[in-house]
């Protein structure tokens, strides 16, 4: 869609113009730099961006895409498990 061209606030613009309900963000930072005040989408913050944190942790970012709504921001913390196994001998 082009949208990693797009800098904060046109991302956020981009989807509601786009009929988009609900923008999930890795970015922490969002709810600082942006006027989040009179969004016509929710947007759900993830705490991190580790793709295989999110797969393993999926249920709780889908009750707060149900839960979503018109201005609503959510910060869903996604515990990151560490592989014990993990060799360390490099």
């Amino acid at each position: 869609m082009g949208w990693d061209r797009l800098t904060n606030g046109d991302l956020l613009m981009a989807p509601e113009q786009g009929g988009f309900e609900v923008f999930i963000t890795a970015d922490r930072n969002i709810r600082y730099q942006q006027n989040l005040a009179g969004r016509q989408i929710s947007i759900i913050e993830l705490s991190t961006s580790h793709r295989d944190t999110i797969r393993d942790n999926s249920s709780g970012i889908i009750c707060a895409v149900a839960a979503a709504h018109a201005g609503r921001y959510v910060m869903v913390p996604l515990p990151r498990h560490v592989n014990p196994v993990a060799d360390i001998t490099g």
